[in-house]
């Protein structure tokens, strides 16, 4: 079977946007932004989220190497299907849009007045001396670059898109599943820096839910039409 590039790359894109549009990490970079600087927040989603696209690339690419192809493709079939009744019965029930992206926002208010009220007791002259002493990768690995890196990249650490591109990247050419996945991810992480809340709030959690079922289902059915060497 040979392994396209191109059509690793469009199925990644396709998963990846329909996975990551409006799920936590999305509600996450858009509250984010409001409170801190977006090249920052941006930043360190969008590092985040390509570490952890070519890490779950890296481990799709391997497994071929640790059982039989025959057996990854197998897998992967079963899981796209899984995955995709799963995505339909989070569409069926529907719940918790508001109240997730409430309880998320509640949380991140809290840290950060916290850390707002611990800042404001240091002096302005050693504010001052911080200031001139930072250089570029002070700048760039701050607190708030760290906080969006860390946010996003637990949030996505056993994920469903996670997985499925773990699955992917076994089942077609890997190299195609991070260009795609990197893609996806830095349309979906740009589209919320920019949009704020207010998108966050119009993103309907049940159709997104509902074309990403659809999507995995259809790629677990080409699977398993697909015929694979043992």
């Amino acid at each position: 079977m040979s392994l396209s590039i191109t059509q690793g790359f469009t199925k990644s894109l396709a998963m990846t946007v329909l996975s990551e549009i409006g799920d936590k990490t999305f509600i996450a970079a858009a509250i984010l932004a409001m409170r801190h600087p977006r090249r920052l927040v941006l930043s360190g989603c969008l590092t985040a989220l390509i570490v952890m696209t070519i890490l779950s690339a890296s481990v799709g690419w391997a497994a071929p190497n640790l059982i039989s192809h025959k057996w990854t493709h197998h897998i992967t079939t079963l899981l796209f299907l899984g995955f995709g009744l799963w995505s339909l019965w989070d569409a069926v029930k529907g719940e918790g849009e508001a109240e997730e992206l409430d309880e998320f926002e509640a949380k991140l208010n809290a840290d950060w007045k916290t850390n707002n009220g611990s800042t404001r007791e240091g002096t302005k002259a050693d504010d001052h001396l911080k200031k001139q002493r930072r250089k570029f990768l002070t700048q760039f690995f701050s607190p708030i670059f760290l906080k969006a890196f860390s946010i996003t990249f637990f949030g996505e650490w056993g994920d469903k898109s996670q997985l499925a591109t773990i699955g992917l990247a076994a089942d077609e050419n890997p190299f195609g599943v991070v260009l795609g996945g990197v893609l996806g991810q830095a349309l979906c992480t740009t589209a919320a820096v920019l949009g704020g809340k207010s998108l966050a709030t119009q993103i309907s959690e049940k159709f997104v839910a509902l074309s990403g079922g659809i999507l995995f289902i259809i790629f677990g059915i080409q699977s398993f039409l697909t015929t694979v060497e043992s």
